[in-house]
């Protein structure tokens, strides 16, 4: 290894900690992850259509839990799972200060709907799929698979904003935890 290479790693790595020792805080394991139906509570408790999980790996994500200390700590980005039970619905949102990412790992009918000024478009996704969502634009989706579904969502920010609602959508009244 070149002496700039070592430098640079070594830059990287906290003074009082091996690099072991830092990178083991840097491992989300499944067997250590836990579905999270709470975290996005509030939105179901409204109506159960909403009703999603939440696994999270990466910081914790725009649905508003303020702390997880069983993440890797966010720097650029958070990553997580979500489960979508057939039927339900994620509700049109904006993230206006972040891009959003969708990668269906299971699944064959995702519906995605987004929104930006006047216009208002819709495509399907399956297995493997994925779409990146820039900043300001709306996003929604259903599950119209007869199955459940697995999702992973990544925030290209560290701490996003929360989202916020349509004016005339219904979660929009409703008071967030």
């Amino acid at each position: 290894m070149s002496t700039g290479a070592a430098e640079a790693m070594t830059g990287a790595v906290p003074r009082d900690q091996s690099l072991a020792d830092w990178l083991t805080t840097r491992i989300a394991r499944y067997e250590t992850r836990t579905l999270d139906w709470d975290a996005l509570k509030f939105q179901a408790d409204f109506d159960p259509k909403y009703r999603r999980a939440q696994m999270r790996y990466v910081g914790t994500g725009g649905t508003g839990v303020g702390k997880d200390d069983n993440t890797v700590p966010a720097e650029h980005f958070t990553f997580s799972t979500m489960v979508l039970p057939a039927g339900c619905e994620g509700p049109m949102h904006v993230h206006r200060d972040v891009e959003e990412v969708f990668f269906i790992v299971r699944g064959h009918r995702i519906r995605m709907m987004f929104e930006a000024g006047e216009e208002r478009w819709e495509t399907v996704l399956g297995e493997r799929d994925l779409v990146s969502v820039p900043p300001g634009v709306y996003r929604g989706l259903v599950n119209e698979g007869m199955e459940e579904a697995l999702m992973c969502v990544m925030l290209g920010t560290a701490r996003p904003e929360r989202p916020t609602y349509p004016p005339d959508h219904p979660l929009a009244k409703v008071r967030r935890p």
